[in-house]
Parts: C-alpha cells; structure tokens; sequence
C-alpha cells in the first residue's frame, strides 16, 4: 500500500499548478485530435506542449513506460500505449496525461468521440461521465472512500455495464500514486475516511460490456475481453469540508472539445 499523505495549503497551490497544466494539456489536445492523425503524433504533441510550459511528463518512464501518454482507443480501457495506427471516424480515444512541476504532480484522463458512433457508446461516454461526477461529490472530509465508490457504481449499475474492478483511482501529490486506494464501486460508510487536504485522482474505468479485461501484447494496454468499447474519464480533487475543491479543470477540455468539429459532444 502506497501511503498517505496531506498536503499543506502551499503544497495544494504548487499542486494546482501541476494539474491545472494537465487540463490545459488534455484542452489542447482536444483541438488537434482528429480522423487521420496517429496517437504517436498525439504523444509527441503532449511532451512538447508539457515540456514548453516548464514541466516534465508525469508518465514517462514510470514504471518503465516509454511514452509521455496513454492513448486507449475502443477497447483499450487504459494504460494505452501511443503507436503509428490511424485513427479514424468512429473511434473513441481516452487519453490520460500527468504533468509534474514545483515536485507535485497532476493526473487527467479524458475519452473523445471521433465523429459518429452508435447510441450505445455514447451513452457509455455520458454514463461514465456523469459517475465521475457523482464519485466527486463525495469526496469531502468525514466521508468514506466507500462513498465514493458506492457512488460512482449506484449511477452506472442500472445500465448493465462492467466496472473494471482490478484498476482504481489513487492519492496523488510527490508521487504520481499514493495512498489510499480509491475503488469505482463500493459499500457506504465503508473504507477509509477521507480527511482534510487529502488530494486524491477520482477515474471511473467503465466498459459496455463486461467487466473482465487482460494485458496485451505489449505489456501494459488493458483491454476488454469482449472486444466492447471502454471509457475512462479521471479529475484530480483535495478533500475539504464543506465541498470538494477541484484541482483539475474540465470545463476548459469540454470548451475545446466543442470547438473541435471533428468531435462529437453532442452527449452534454
């Protein structure tokens, strides 16, 4: 187990700093994605973009990973390693982007739609969305990391769809993962209690259709047993008492999206 650990008032301004380049990362991303582009190109991209605003990639050689992204398209769940295929009308893509600066890091994932897609994927991307949203709520202090969960499971269990039970949201601060686990499913009043300036990444991982997954072939993209479409969505928040204080910012990744016409929003 990763541990704990509760960050100062400064330590969460340095930290908003780190995650707030996330966002605008994944923002300007949201811009250049496109039908005929490779996620190799995405990648090479996002260092850049990292790297001209002072910070280094959070992902890159962590663990041993040699991109700066992770790109997961269709299938893919997470950990998706960027490579030179095509992308193309109909792809849903999450990308998920850390940067570090000032010693802290951010931690963001984002699933776009590439053009059309049938109804049922994008009622996953929406569904998931929303959980995220509804797992956030609860993360203020005196709650439990069960709340969450219980949460994020309650919106999406009435649609049938599979919650990746194996990967979970983290601590975040110094070190990319810390302390304490934090699942999407769960029992209310269960787990540990979420406490003050505690900084935690909240990432529903949700499939259409079963929950069950493996390693690839190249050793670190999760993919679907099913060959069923997966999304993942994260934002970084500090605990706080009264209400959840978001670090990352998703309204600016949306905004993009929006203005991207090769995008699909039409789910808001």
């Amino acid at each position: 187990m990763n541990p704990i650990t509760y960050k100062t008032e400064e330590e969460i301004a340095l930290m908003t700093i780190s995650t707030r380049l996330t966002s605008e990362t994944l923002a300007a991303i949201a811009t250049m994605i496109k039908p005929g582009i490779t996620t190799v190109e995405i990648d090479k991209f996002a260092n850049e973009f990292i790297r001209d605003h002072g910070a280094l990639p959070s992902f890159y050689q962590f663990g041993g990973f040699p991109y700066h992204i992770c790109t997961s398209v269709n299938d893919a769940i997470v950990h998706g390693m960027p490579n030179h295929q095509i992308l193309k009308e109909g792809d849903i893509v999450s990308v998920d982007a850390g940067a570090y600066k000032n010693g802290f890091h951010g931690d963001q994932a984002y699933t776009f739609i590439l053009g059309e897609v049938n109804q049922d994927v994008m009622q996953l991307v929406k569904i998931t969305k929303e959980s995220l949203l509804k797992g956030i709520e609860q993360a203020v202090h005196g709650n439990r990391v069960g709340d969450i969960g219980y949460a994020i499971e309650s919106h999406i269990a009435p649609y049938g769809y599979g919650i990746v039970r194996e990967l979970v949201g983290h601590g975040l601060g110094r070190d990319l993962h810390e302390g304490p686990d934090i699942p999407n499913y769960g029992q209310r009043g269960k787990g540990k209690v979420l406490k003050e300036n505690l900084v935690i990444a909240i990432e529903p991982m949700v499939n259409l259709g079963t929950h069950d997954n493996h390693r690839a072939e190249d050793g670190w993209t999760i993919r679907t047993n099913d060959g069923k479409p997966a999304v993942h969505f994260e934002q970084d928040v500090c605990i706080k008492r009264n209400a959840p204080l978001m670090l990352t910012d998703i309204k600016i990744i949306e905004e993009a999206e929006k203005s991207n016409c090769n995008l699909n929003s039409s789910y808001y």
